[in-house]
């Protein structure tokens, strides 16, 4: 009997538990002894548990850190390692292959094809080449066109499974209160509640063959909304990637941001109202070199601020969207654009006043600076934000996350919030990118 290959899933998650479900789960060829966890607080420690894991995993699969991977490939004799996340470096993802190359084992990146589930229903995917390019607002665009248009959407979103996977396998969500059902986290939140407050069922879970089954069954047109610059779970028939001029150049270095630059049928570039000519120039440079056939969309993402006289001449601590400011690598968000644009008398460092996990995100993350990234990955980090925020010397905070806080929190100083919504800039349009779905036709081949 030939001898199966021995297997580790590097991963953060999400893609590596989709990489699983799809490809090794019931492949009789590999045994996948471990998955190893990164960028997410507290995942390791846990199991993949059996009833996701398949006949061939009757006891389920450990989760290790990360930091153990070298040792995890000595102690299990692993012949492939199998890197499943995103959001890093080119830099970092070949770091991770020497170190794995020089352990003994295979290092292995799955491909669209192997991974890409097929819908019977037709899928407009929305991925960007970073977290924080813009792509939650222009997943909220393409969802409210579709609508206009008379279409049943259905929003699925990139996994966020940090809880009991079992009872995360299928997550539907149709009102806020479902947000509480599925005990979210505030990550969570910051993805799902817009797209629930502007009238869309959103899915997700872990098993995305099972959720795409499910979505099927009440949508017209299903809008993948791809986290962390992730490749689209399912095959898409528009393929829409977001692209961030403010940080110009990371599209061609960044995985699988780039992946996702050259299979795309359109291309987002938003912050162009912010973004310099020499920043723009570049990306459009990326582009004239990687997918000169795609559709070019300029846009912006105007803020929109509901109290902005609390803003002026006070000191002023600022939140921000989680990710975007930690692993995503932004120095700013719409948060610091209000306190600028308002007038505020200071920008309140928060890091002397971090509490418990709030503190280690800033010993983590040491560039972040002068905002609060709105960290909630499970209860105890939300206690800490809002203990934190109870600690910070400043007359007002300004919450630029998508959520409404004060849900969640009770906070003795006065709240502004600020959203944002897309806005495209002259043609073409998000409306263009669409036309061949709407038409049943699915986008002409890029020529090579």
């Amino acid at each position: 009997m030939k001898k199966r290959t021995i297997t580790i899933i590097q991963g953060a998650a999400g893609r590596d538990f989709h990489n699983f479900n799809v490809v090794y789960r019931d492949n009789k060829s590999h045994d996948v002894v471990a998955f190893t966890a990164a960028q997410i607080p507290d995942i390791d420690g846990r199991r993949y548990p059996a009833a996701l894991a398949g006949k061939l995993y009757p006891k389920g699969i450990p989760i290790y850190p990360e930091s153990e991977l070298e040792a995890l490939i000595a102690r299990k004799g692993a012949d492939e390692v199998v890197f499943s996340y995103s959001d890093v470096s080119h830099e970092h993802v070949m770091h991770w292959a020497s170190r794995v190359i020089a352990a003994g084992a295979n290092f292995q990146l799955m491909g669209s094809r192997a991974t890409m589930l097929e819908s019977r229903k037709p899928v407009v995917a929305v991925c960007a080449v970073r977290t924080g390019a813009g792509k939650s607002q222009t997943t909220r665009r393409v969802a409210q066109l579709l609508k206009e248009a008379g279409k049943r959407v259905v929003v699925v979103r990139h996994p966020m499974p940090y809880g009991d996977l079992r009872r995360q396998r299928v997550q539907r969500f149709a009102d806020l209160a479902d947000l509480a059902k599925h005990r979210c986290t505030i990550e969570e939140m910051e993805e799902y509640e817009p797209h629930l407050m502007a009238g869309s069922v959103v899915y997700s879970g872990v098993d995305y063959e099972a959720i795409l089954r499910e979505c099927e069954k009440e949508a017209d047109v299903i809008v993948w909304d791809g986290g962390n610059n992730d490749l689209p779970f399912f095959k898409p028939d528009v393929h829409i990637t977001v692209a961030d001029p403010l940080r110009a150049g990371d599209e061609m270095h960044y995985h699988p941001g780039e992946a996702n630059l050259r299979m795309a049928h359109a291309v987002v570039i938003n912050k162009v109202d912010s973004a310099t000519p020499e920043q723009m120039a570049r990306v459009r440079q990326s582009l004239d070199e990687v997918n000169p056939a795609a559709l070019r969309i300029e846009a912006a993402s105007p803020i929109t601020v509901d109290k902005p006289e609390l803003i002026s001449g006070k000191r002023v601590v600022v939140i921000e969207d989680g990710p975007t400011c930690t692993h995503g690598g932004m120095k700013y968000g719409a948060g610091v654009v209000a306190a600028r644009q308002y007038g505020a008398a200071e920008l309140v460092d928060p890091r002397p006043y971090a509490v418990g996990t709030i503190a280690r995100t800033f010993e983590l993350y040491p560039e972040i600076g002068t905002l609060l990234p709105a960290m909630g990955y499970g209860a105890q980090q939300i206690k800490d934000l809002e203990a934190t925020l109870r600690k910070v010397e400043a007359d007002v905070v300004i919450s630029a996350t998508p959520i409404d806080l004060l849900r969640l929190i009770k906070v003795p100083l006065p709240m502004v919030r600020v959203t944002y919504e897309l806005r495209e800039i002259g043609r073409p349009t998000l409306s263009d990118a669409l036309k061949p779905l709407l038409s049943k036709r699915r986008p002409r081949a890029r020529r090579k």
